[in-house]
């Protein structure tokens, strides 16, 4: 993440928390590089060719955040933890109904000779992993936090402790048990490798 002082994001967050339309009006323009960097990182995993841009990813995600009134940030490391979480959801979303419309919903149906021409969608990846995620949740819910802050939001292991209100070393440990138990799970369908600190 970019080196600002993250007092005045903060400031604003609390506004807007507190109902203050004004403060998410002046939070977006000091946010919006941050998130269409994490918005590029989101879709440099995602297959070639995927239809949406960094900006259309950015643009959705801002309208599902204004859906976030009830929310009480904490701090900028939280925003923007929520953030990459609203993208991922954003883009499984994508992937589940692109995978609905090949599967028949409303599109022509393929011949054999058409799949064999076509190369290999990655759409199935992402909806693995979020299935797996959904499995480690019921596992234990922090270890999905964790994996979901640092692999998607991009945010340190100090910054996922600051927004999860628990140390560093717990986070690292966290990390380590998740991304060998999500290898194990997905070690058939070849993810993404997850980053490895």
């Amino acid at each position: 993440m970019p080196e600002r002082p993250s007092q005045p994001v903060t400031e604003l967050l609390v506004e807007w928390s507190r109902g203050n339309e004004a403060a998410l009006q002046e939070l977006m323009p000091l946010v919006h590089a941050e998130l269409r960097r994490t918005a590029a990182a989101f879709l440099r995993r995602e297959r070639r060719g995927h239809t949406l841009e960094p900006t259309a990813l950015v643009h959705e995600t801002y309208l599902r955040l204004v859906d976030q009134r009830r929310t009480s940030w904490r701090n900028r490391a939280h925003f923007y933890a929520v953030a990459a979480s609203l993208m991922r959801r954003i883009l499984v979303d994508h992937a589940r109904r692109r995978s609905a419309r090949k599967r028949g919903g409303g599109v022509r149906p393929i011949t054999l000779v058409d799949v064999a021409s076509r190369s290999r969608d990655e759409a199935p990846e992402l909806l693995a992993l979020d299935e797996a995620l959904a499995e480690l949740e019921k596992l234990d819910a922090r270890q999905r936090q964790v994996v979901e802050l640092r692999f998607f939001g991009g945010l340190s292991q100090q910054e996922i402790a600051q927004s999860l209100g628990t140390s560093v070393s717990t986070v690292e440990r966290q990390w380590r048990l998740a991304r060998a138990w999500l290898f194990r799970r997905l070690g058939r369908a070849s993810p993404a490798p997850l980053p490895a600190s």
